[in-house]
C-alpha cells in the first residue's frame, strides 16, 4: 500500500492562534503530529503551510514542509497544491491528518488510506465512531454521519441524525436508543489525487453552506466516500486552550 500523508498547518487561528507552534510535553504541537503520521506506512509525510514561522519550526526536527499559497480557501485546496508540486499521479493516494491533533493513532491513518485503496468505487475515505450521548448527539459541533449498505456515505450533518422518531415520540426520553448507529464523523481524510484536481474547480455546494462541511461538497458533484468505523478511540485534537491543557495533562 503506497499512499502520502499531508498535514495542513495554519498559523491563524480564531480561538488559538499560532496553534502549531504551541508547546507541549517540550516539542511542538505540529512536531507531536508529525512523529505520529511518521509511525503509519506512508511513503513521506509532508507539512503544507503558507507561514514562514511554522516552515522554520518544522524544518528544525526534520521535517519535509511544503509552502503553498496564501490564497486558499480551505485545507483541500492546499492539498491540491502539494500534490501538483509532487507531481503526484491521479490514482495516487494522500491523507490528510489534521495539524491539531497531536495524539491522532497511526492505526487509523493506515485504516483510512487501506479503505480508499480497497474500494475502488470512493474518490475518499473517511473514519467514524459510535455515538452513545445524547448530549453529544444533539451537539451541533460534533458531526454526524449516516452511510447506506456498502459503506458509503450518504449524508453528514451538525444535526441529530438519524432521528429515532418512535424512540422521542415517547415522554421524557434522556437517552439514546439501545444499539443505535449514530455514528459521529472523525475529520480524517484519504484523497485519490484526481479527486482533489476536480475539487478545486467546483463552487461551494448550498448544502456545505448550510452545514459549513466541506465534504458535503464531495457527494453533491456526484463522488462516492467510503465510511468505516474506526479500528481505534481517536481522541480529540485541540481546538480551545482548554483542550490544550487537556493534551498536555496526556502528554507529559
Amino acid at each position: 500500500m503506497t499512499f502520502y500523508v499531508v498535514i495542513p498547518a495554519r498559523y491563524a487561528s480564531t480561538r488559538l492562534p499560532a496553534k502549531p507552534l504551541k508547546i507541549i510535553a517540550g516539542k511542538t504541537m505540529i512536531q507531536h503530529v508529525y512523529e505520529r503520521a511518521q509511525m503509519s506506512d506512508a511513503v513521506k509525510v509532508i507539512i503544507a503551510t503558507d507561514d514562514e514561522r511554522i516552515e522554520t519550526a518544522a524544518k528544525a526536527f526534520g521535517a519535509n514542509v511544503c509552502m503553498t499559497s496564501t490564497a486558499h480557501n480551505s485545507g483541500t485546496d492546499r492539498l491540491q497544491e502539494v500534490a501538483k508540486k509532487l507531481n503526484l499521479h491521479a490514482d495516487d493516494i494522500i491523507v490528510n491528518v489534521q495539524g491539531d491533533e497531536p495524539l491522532i493513532p497511526p492505526q487509523v491513518i493506515n485504516q483510512v488510506a487501506k479503505n480508499i485503496q480497497d474500494n475502488s468505487f470512493a474518490s475518499m475515505a473517511t473514519l467514524s465512531e459510535p455515538l452513545h450521548s445524547l448530549d453529544d448527539f444533539r451537539n451541533s459541533n460534533i458531526v454526524k454521519v449516516v452511510k447506506d449498505q456498502q459503506g458509503k456515505a450518504m449524508y453528514f450533518s451538525r444535526a441529530p441524525i438519524p432521528w429515532p422518531r418512535d424512540h422521542f415520540a415517547k415522554a421524557d426520553q434522556a437517552t439514546l436508543p439501545e444499539s443505535f448507529p449514530a455514528q459521529r464523523h472523525i475529520g480524517i481524510y484519504a484523497y485519490r489525487v484526481s479527486l482533489l484536481n476536480e475539487f478545486i474547480t467546483w463552487p461551494q455546494a448550498e448544502l456545505e453552506k448550510i452545514e459549513s462541511l466541506e465534504q458535503l461538497r464531495v457527494l453533491a458533484n456526484g463522488h462516492a466516500i467510503h465510511i468505516e468505523e474506526s479500528c481505534m478511540t481517536v481522541p480529540g485534537g485541540v481546538d480551545t486552550e482548554e483542550d490544550l491543557i487537556r493534551v498536555r495533562r496526556v502528554l507529559e
